[in-house]
């Protein structure tokens, strides 16, 4: 069991973290036409928006409440009156999500309350569905933000259902999901003659589509009535530890009991997926994926060579970091030092001494020793200084093309994540431990039961 323990310092250098905001604002953009707003000072939206089009390379339709001096002081509903029938006026979205920032919080802007009274004085308003979720950006992290805009959408929009569709399913995506990897779960489940509710689904709006004609709010992603419908499924499946709350308020709203899955990045849970999506539909295990697991199987034969007994580094948020941390230790390497940016009950599980709640400066002082670093974008510094293999993972990754089509889910996904990170030992000339050509352990049971 690893020891969490917080960064002492005083100042955080080179950060790591992404705020809450930015997490529920990127929420939001999974769902169809619909308008994020950070409630806040202008300059919190435009930082925001740079980071997200960087990493995604599309436009993002983000708005602000745009406070200044006076607003910061006195309140400001004045500004979100402004913002909400500007934006229904001209944008005409579905869905506003407004995202409260530390400015606002740090006040106490009473925002549901300002919400009451504009939409008495505003009954225009009563067609357009307004969802608030309280992100501070002072305390938590990007997971935090994501995972809180997910509880308040199925709060604001789910509902209850006497009738259940026998072929209908929810699907709960964590932040640590791109696009691919969202893409790879709904073919799978699909494959087993389910229909997948995805919620939010980044797919359908961050894919690098191109869209027939210009839209000033997301296009693509989960629509409302798919949100009032997750009622009818038969079960939900959560990904990633966060997604653990939201599953737990739909079921005590809808009645459609979950199952989690911490993570998708490896054989044996991905065994598990099958197998509950079998018993769950009463169809087989598709041919293809009897096949996809037999040649994930000898890419981890060919690979483990080159994994076995490196040191590796990575710093993320705690359900990406629990996913490749896990996955590397079945791969046979050492996690010498972990960095998350907030608290979660999977950082104890990582296999590590301790688990730092710090920045980028941290990793670079535990990476001095290892064969890997993993992190987003903003470690490659970091990693050319010591001189040691850099893998990009998470948000933001803006020096690289195709962010949002890394797939590490699934057997495929694994399959392709064992290629990738073992060329990167190979291309740098880290020869095989000896001492750790033992063959990788396989799911015996598990494979028996596929065949």
């Amino acid at each position: 069991m690893a020891i969490i323990k917080k960064s002492p310092k005083s100042a955080t250098v080179n950060p790591l973290k992404m705020s809450q905001p930015l997490g529920a604002c990127a929420a939001f953009l999974g769902i169809n036409n619909c308008m994020p707003v950070m409630h806040g000072s202008q300059g919190c939206a435009s930082l925001g928006l740079v980071l997200l089009v960087r990493h995604f390379r599309e436009a993002i339709p983000l708005q602000t409440t745009a406070m200044n001096e006076v607003s910061s002081i006195l309140g400001g509903m004045e500004n979100i009156e402004q913002a909400v029938l500007n934006i229904r006026s001209r944008a005409k979205p579905d869905l506003i999500a407004i995202c409260s920032t530390g400015l606002a919080e740090t006040r106490g802007d009473d925002v549901e309350g300002h919400l009451q009274l504009i939409r008495e004085q505003h009954p225009e308003l009563a067609d357009t569905p307004i969802v608030h979720v309280s992100t501070p950006d002072y305390i938590g992290a990007f997971q935090d933000g994501w995972a809180n805009a997910v509880q308040a959408l199925i709060k604001a929009l789910s509902k209850p259902s006497d009738t259940k569709n026998q072929k209908q399913i929810n699907v709960l995506a964590g932040c640590h999901l791109t696009a691919a990897d969202i893409e790879e779960i709904r073919e799978i489940i699909e494959s087993f003659g389910l229909h997948p509710i995805v919620l939010p689904d980044l797919s359908g709006s961050l894919d690098g589509h191109m869209p027939e004609e210009f839209s000033a709010s997301t296009i693509g992603g989960t629509t409302l009535a798919e949100i009032a419908g997750m009622g009818k499924s038969i079960a939900t499946l959560a990904i990633g530890e966060q997604m653990y709350a939201s599953a737990i308020e739909l079921e005590m709203r809808t009645g459609v009991p979950y199952t989690v899955f911490d993570r998708l990045t490896g054989l044996e849970v991905n065994d598990r997926l099958l197998t509950y999506l079998s018993e769950l539909s009463g169809v087989p295990v598709p041919t293809k994926y009897r096949r996809q697991r037999s040649q994930l199987q000898d890419a981890m034969l060919d690979a483990h060579f080159f994994f076995g007994g490196k040191r590796v580094a990575l710093a993320a948020e705690p359900d990406l970091l629990w996913s490749f941390s896990m996955w590397l230790h079945e791969m046979g390497c050492s996690i010498e030092c972990a960095i998350s940016t907030t608290n979660s009950p999977v950082l104890e599980r990582i296999p590590t001494y301790q688990v730092l709640l710090g920045d980028l400066e941290d990793l670079e002082q535990g990476a001095t020793e290892c064969d890997l670093m993993i992190t987003h974008s903003h470690g490659r510094q970091a990693a050319t200084r010591l001189g040691i293999p850099f893998h990009r993972a998470g948000l933001p990754m803006f020096d690289r093309l195709g962010a949002a089509h890394q797939l590490s889910v699934g057997y495929r996904g694994t399959r392709t994540l064992t290629f990738t990170i073992g060329n990167l030992f190979l291309a740098n000339g880290h020869a095989p431990h000896p001492e750790q050509w033992a063959l990788p352990e396989t799911n015996v049971s598990a494979l028996e039961q596929m065949n």
